[in-house]
C-alpha cells in the first residue's frame, strides 16, 4: 500500500509481528509499532528456532510421527493409542499439519481412516528412524501457541529424550511442557515422568490456572527453564512451578520395570534428567488424559503454533548440581 504524506512518498509493509514503513524518500526506516517479543529473555542466547514463517513445514527441524501407536521393541509387542488409548491416527496429510500465515497448524479431523474415528497430527524434532534433527540438553524452550477446546481433545508440546540410556519410559525421564484438556480451557499442566520402567514410573505434575477471561483459547507464551538438578514452568513468563525432586532406577523384575531397594539401585542424580531431550507437538483426540469425545466436540480442531525457540544459559550451567530436593523414594 503506497501513501503520501507532508510530499514524501513512502510504503508501508507488514510482517505478523510488526508494522513499518520503508520511505522511498531518504531511504529511512520507522518502526510504528511491534508485538514481537525480546529476541531473548535476559541470561539466554537463542541457539535454535522456528518460526514458521514459509509455505511448508522445514523438514529440516521436523518430521512425522504416524498411526495410532508404536512398536515397544523391550517387550516386543505392539502399544496401540501411544500407550495412553487415544483415537486418532497421526498422518503426514495437509489436512492435519500444514504451515500458513506464518503459523503452524496441527488440525483433528473427525473421519473414518486407517480404522480409525478420527485424524491429526503430531511432529517431532526426530525423524521416524530415530536420527537426531535436533535436541537438547538444558536451556529455555519456549513456545508460543493456541490451542482448541472441547471435550476430549488434547493439545501437548513436550519432550522425550534422544536415546533411552537409563531405561525404557518412563526411566529415562519425559518432560511435559504443557499439556491441556480441551474440556478445561481454563487451565494448563505441566510435568515430569521418572522413576522405573513401566509399571514402576513415577510423575510430579503441576498446574496454571489462568486469570480470569483468559483461556487456552487465547495465544499464550509456554516456556520451560531445564537446568541441571532443577524445572521451573512459566507461563506468559509467570512462574507457576518448580521442580527439585526425581529419580531414575534401572531395575527390573520379571521383565518390568521394579521400584528400587536402594540408593545403589538410582542411577546418579540428576539422571534422568541431564541427557538430550527432542520436542515433541501434537493434537491427540481421546484417551485417558481428558476422556474421549462427545457430542459437543467442535472438529475440525485446530492447534496453532506461533513459534518454537530453544535458548542456552549465558555462561553456561553449573559443573556440580544442587543435591537432589525433598521427595519421596520407593524405598
Amino acid at each position: 500500500m503506497t501513501i503520501k504524506a507532508g510530499g514524501r512518498v513512502g510504503r508501508w509493509t507488514t510482517c505478523r509481528n510488526c508494522l513499518v514503513r520503508l520511505a522511498l524518500a531518504g531511504l529511512t526506516l520507522a518502526l510504528v509499532s511491534c508485538a514481537t517479543a525480546p529476541e531473548a529473555p535476559v541470561g539466554w542466547t537463542r541457539v535454535w528456532s522456528d518460526e514458521f514463517d514459509g509455505r511448508e513445514l522445514d523438514r529440516s527441524k521436523w518430521d512425522f510421527d504416524l498411526g495410532n501407536g508404536f512398536y515397544n521393541y523391550g517387550e516386543n509387542k505392539w502399544i496401540a493409542g501411544w500407550g495412553n488409548r487415544e483415537l486418532q491416527t497421526y498422518t503426514r496429510d495437509t489436512d492435519n499439519v500444514f504451515v500458513q500465515d506464518g503459523m503452524l497448524h496441527l488440525r483433528a479431523v473427525r473421519e473414518s481412516r486407517d480404522g480409525f474415528g478420527y485424524s491429526s497430527g503430531r511432529l517431532k524434532s526426530q525423524t521416524r528412524a530415530g536420527a537426531n534433527l535436533f535436541s537438547q540438553t538444558y536451556g529455555r524452550f519456549e513456545i508460543r501457541a493456541k490451542l482448541p477446546t472441547g471435550q476430549g481433545l488434547w493439545p501437548a508440546l513436550w519432550m522425550l529424550p534422544r536415546e533411552h540410556g537409563y531405561g525404557s519410559w518412563a526411566a529415562s525421564g519425559e518432560i511435559d511442557i504443557m499439556e491441556a484438556r480441551g474440556a478445561i480451557p481454563g487451565a494448563v499442566t505441566g510435568a515430569l515422568h521418572f522413576g522405573s520402567a513401566w509399571d514402576a514410573n513415577a510423575s510430579s505434575h503441576a498446574r496454571y490456572p489462568f486469570p480470569d477471561g483468559q483461556s487456552i483459547a487465547d495465544f499464550h507464551v509456554y516456556a520451560l527453564e531445564w537446568e541441571p538438578g532443577e524445572i521451573r514452568w512459566y507461563v506468559d513468563g509467570a512462574l507457576y512451578a518448580r521442580k527439585d525432586f526425581w529419580w531414575s532406577s534401572p531395575r527390573v523384575q520379571a521383565g518390568k520395570g521394579a521400584p528400587p531397594l536402594s540408593e545403589a539401585d538410582l542411577h546418579a542424580w540428576p539422571a534422568p534428567f541431564n541427557r538430550p531431550f527432542y520436542l515433541i507437538m501434537n493434537l491427540a483426540v481421546g484417551g485417558d488424559f481428558g476422556g474421549n469425545p462427545d457430542g459437543s466436540t467442535p472438529f475440525p480442531a485446530e492447534m496453532l503454533v506461533d513459534y518454537v525457540r530453544v535458548y542456552q544459559r549465558h555462561g553456561g550451567y553449573a559443573q556440580t548440581p544442587p543435591a537432589r530436593g525433598e521427595g519421596t523414594l520407593p524405598f
